[in-house]
């Protein structure tokens, strides 16, 4: 319940950094074509499709955990265990963000900076705060992770928090659609 309402208030601090963006984009549209423009759509259609899979690779992992299965019973995706899926997942996560720190080196690099414009700015902090929260989830699935091997007797307790970390994970996923939607689809 806690990680519900959690959730709530995190919708509410997105919701504040869309209308950032909003406002700024309506100010500067002109501003807003051209920086646009340098925007490697194709490389990022790929970073999300590898965040939204995740998505699915930790559902996997919730699915084992409310089987109670915190590892593998053999080598076959169908025999993993939570432990598996997690890792997986956080490998997806972590491309993701290197992903992400590569366009930031790219954009960097042609004059798109925190401080260049009202572009540059409604960008970084959008997206950055999402990497973040992106960081967040990762270390929480390190530390599901590491839970399902320090204890003795996986349980439900175990399980649940594996859920918890999945309704974040979920979050962070849809959060990243609407973004890529405003920033990268809508013109």
């Amino acid at each position: 319940m806690g990680t519900i309402v959690w959730l709530g208030s995190e919708v509410m601090f997105f919701a504040g950094l869309f209308a950032i963006y909003f406002t700024l984009r309506s100010a500067a549209p002109e501003q807003w074509a051209a920086e646009s423009s340098l925007l490697n759509i194709p490389f990022s259609l790929t970073n999300t499709l590898i965040l939204v899979a995740s998505s699915f690779t930790a559902q996997f992992g919730v699915f084992a955990a409310e089987r109670l299965q915190p590892r593998a019973t053999g080598w076959k995706p169908t025999q993993w265990g939570m432990v598996e899926w997690f890792f997986l997942t956080y490998a997806m996560g972590a491309i993701f963000v290197a992903g992400q720190v590569y366009e930031y080196a790219i954009l960097v690099s042609e004059g798109v900076t925190l401080d260049s414009n009202a572009y540059g700015a409604a960008f970084y902090l959008t997206t950055g705060f999402h990497g973040l929260h992106v960081t967040g989830g990762l270390i929480a699935f390190l530390l599901v992770i590491g839970r399902a091997y320090a204890v003795k007797r996986f349980g439900h307790k175990e399980a649940s928090s594996a859920i918890a970390v999945s309704y974040y994970w979920h979050f962070v996923d849809v959060v990243w659609i609407a973004l890529f939607m405003i920033i990268y689809v809508l013109k």
